[in-house]
């Protein structure tokens, strides 16, 4: 772990950190998997759990890590608090600047100066300034009382606590053996051995999704495609999973939360199905459970933690072009304040500046994809003009509580990507402080907006959620919804298939 943190460390910002990931995909995609199955090999279960959340997502783990609140220890030290909040903000600037151009901001508005260096190297120098600080003052706080563990890697003590809502369902995908493993409360983790040939099944069933997408949205060969994958699916991950789910006593309807690794992360596991019954109704995984996803547990218990900012009467910002679930969304005026962005109003700043006061966000507009280039994944607004994944990470939101992407691939990742990073316009989401996110998996077919919209409103202000945080209504809420898209007369797997929702 610590030769792909080296090579983090000398990359200054997110863009190059994201292109020596990419250029070691051995080391940065397959190592963490490959020993974490060696330590499950070993009967060292919790070991393997820690592994697997140390080794992935490690963009959004530094972020993350930027971004720790300073309360707890402001109340002990104030000083060394303030220090570390203004390195952390320096390093973030730097972090989530561009490609280099000439010219580093940071937070005291001081910029570097032209001194003879090239544009990179300043950014490494400065960097490595700055990390350096924040070495020593790490050090100092662990020294005090009760803050030996500040900045530590967490222990499975302190992650297993993702599974306090719900069963957390990790997918360990590794050439040398893979295998289940179910985190629930209060117990240790629960294995489900898989077979020899796990791990070439699920790699073909990816595969045939991949190809078969490119014949576009209604073409007969995708929903074969999809059919096929869904059936592989269940057999391979979703029959054992909801056999262990029994015999753990897990109720039917309960919250489970998908955690995937690999190629696990581009496959509808919300999805699986037809699950054999009796009579001729088709049921699928989120017929029994009540299915969410999120890319690591950290990310899962940072959604959940409370915050003074979180409303029961949040408002709602609508940034659209303009269609048929306009009309939908608006209307909702009667239980919750819409704010709408459309048109020349829609620019970038305008909406990160929107986001910011209001805790319910729903998008309606078309999601982009660059290949190679996950940061500039973004939503088209006005004239062309695009809200990148970069933008948004890049923004605090402390009102954000719920947001409804529904734009195309806003949970898909870009090809040429590391599916383990997970950077995709939810997630970013999702880390820029909301703390449930409905995206898309593939294209959406713009005829699902309204109808969809209109049914998971419905369900999300029902009077049976109330006393509940409107945040933890959605996942339920878009399963219920997605059951009724079901139900209507042409409708296709793909097209209800498509909605997930990540978080709390």
């Amino acid at each position: 772990m610590s030769l792909i943190q080296s090579s983090l460390v000398s990359a200054p910002t997110l863009q190059i950190q994201h292109s020596r990931l990419v250029a070691m995909p051995g080391l940065c995609g397959n190592m963490p998997l490959d020993y974490a199955s060696y330590q499950i090999e070993m009967g060292q279960f919790t070991q393997a759990i820690e592994t697997l959340e140390q080794g992935r997502a490690l963009l959004w783990s530094e972020m993350r890590g930027l971004r720790n609140s300073m309360d707890h220890l402001s109340r002990f030290n104030s000083p060394l608090a303030t220090k570390l909040a203004a390195i952390n903000q320096d390093l973030e600037s730097l972090t989530m600047s561009v490609t280099p151009s000439g010219t580093i901001e940071i937070s005291d508005g001081g910029s570097q100066v032209d001194d003879g260096m090239d544009p990179f190297g300043r950014l490494v120098v400065k960097q490595q300034e700055l990390l350096e600080e924040r070495d020593v003052l790490v050090s100092q706080i662990q020294e005090l009382p009760g803050f030996g563990d500040f900045l530590k890697m967490p222990s499975f003590q302190t992650i297993r606590i993702a599974a306090s809502h719900g069963p957390v369902i990790i997918i360990n995908h590794s050439e040398w053996r893979s295998d289940i493993l179910i985190l629930v409360q209060d117990s240790p983790p629960s294995i489900i051995l898989t077979t020899n040939d796990f791990y070439d099944r699920a790699n073909k069933l990816r595969d045939r999704l991949v190809v078969a997408r490119r014949e576009g949205l209604y073409s007969e060969r995708y929903g074969r495609a999809l059919r096929s994958v869904l059936e592989g699916l269940y057999k391979l991950v979703g029959r054992p999973v909801i056999d262990r789910l029994c015999a753990l006593g897990v109720p039917e309807q309960s919250r489970i939360w998908w955690c995937p690794t690999s190629v696990f992360c581009s496959l509808p596991l919300h999805a699986m199905g037809p699950i054999p019954s009796n009579d001729r109704v088709k049921r699928y995984f989120s017929d029994l459970y009540i299915p969410s996803y999120t890319p690591t547990l950290s990310a899962l218990i940072e959604s959940r933690k409370p915050t003074s900012q979180t409303s029961y009467h949040p408002s709602l910002l609508l940034v659209a072009n303009p269609d048929a679930s306009l009309p939908v969304i608006q209307s909702l005026n009667s239980r919750v304040p819409v704010a709408t962005l459309c048109g020349k109003n829609a620019t970038p700043a305008g909406v990160v500046e929107g986001l910011r006061h209001h805790g319910f966000a729903h998008f309606v507009c078309h999601g982009t994809l660059e290949t190679g280039k996950p940061f500039d994944a973004s939503f088209k607004l006005y004239e062309d003009e695009r809200l990148t994944l970069l933008d948004i990470v890049r923004s605090r939101l402390p009102a954000a509580e719920f947001a409804f992407l529904a734009a195309c691939h806003t949970a898909e990742l870009t090809d040429e990507s590391i599916a383990d990073e997970g950077l995709h316009l939810t997630a970013a989401v999702q880390y820029c402080g909301f703390r449930s996110v409905v995206g898309t998996m593939w294209e959406m077919a713009d005829i699902d907006g309204r109808e969809l919209a209109e049914n998971f409103y419905k369900s999300m202000f029902s009077v049976n959620g109330q006393g509940v945080p409107y945040h933890l209504r959605s996942a339920r809420a878009l399963r219920d919804a997605t059951r009724k898209m079901r139900r209507k007369k042409g409708m296709t797997l793909e097209r209800w298939v498509n909605f997930v929702h990540y978080g709390a």
